[in-house]
């Protein structure tokens, strides 16, 4: 992760400083030298509503995730277990779990983790990049406490 973190459990100073959940994700995209991002929140209906999203996605992508279902693809199934979510290359997946149109992005390595407000799953958080990428412990902890910090930003 690049950029200063500030003393709140690690996040960087721009994803803290942030005024609205479009800055956010752009300031954590940027920490983590990913290519895109996405932040949801959970609506009152059960599904995560795509709060932002930094990037671009092929038009039927982002028609697809705007809303999506818990269960369904890496942000459904994170917001499910209440767990990050983590592949080195969404083109190699045979679990079913990523979803054939996210093949299509060009993007490769990817975590969602959830957004909690307490132990409470409150919504999802991912970044990808387009070449295969492990993500470390170190770099999802630090993701987690980033997420954290965006739940500042779900309405209520």
């Amino acid at each position: 992760m690049s950029g200063e973190a500030d003393s709140n459990g690690g996040v960087p100073h721009e994803v803290s400083a942030a005024s609205t959940a479009q800055s956010a994700i752009d300031a954590v995209v940027r920490a983590f030298a990913a290519d895109t991002g996405t932040l949801h929140f959970m609506g009152s209906d059960g599904q995560l509503h795509m709060a932002a999203l930094h990037g671009e996605l092929p038009p039927p992508v982002l028609a697809q995730v705007r809303v999506i279902p818990v269960g369904k693809g890496m942000a459904g199934v994170c917001a499910e277990l209440n767990e990050p979510v983590t592949w080195c290359n969404l083109n190699r997946d045979n679990s079913g779990v990523v979803q054939p149109a996210a093949r299509s992005t060009g993007l490769a390595g990817s975590i969602v983790v959830p957004v909690r407000e307490g132990s409470a799953m409150v919504g999802t958080l991912g970044i990808a990049n387009r070449g295969e990428r492990t993500f470390t412990d170190a770099e999802t902890a630090a993701l987690m406490a980033c997420a954290a910090s965006l739940a500042r930003f779900r309405a209520r």
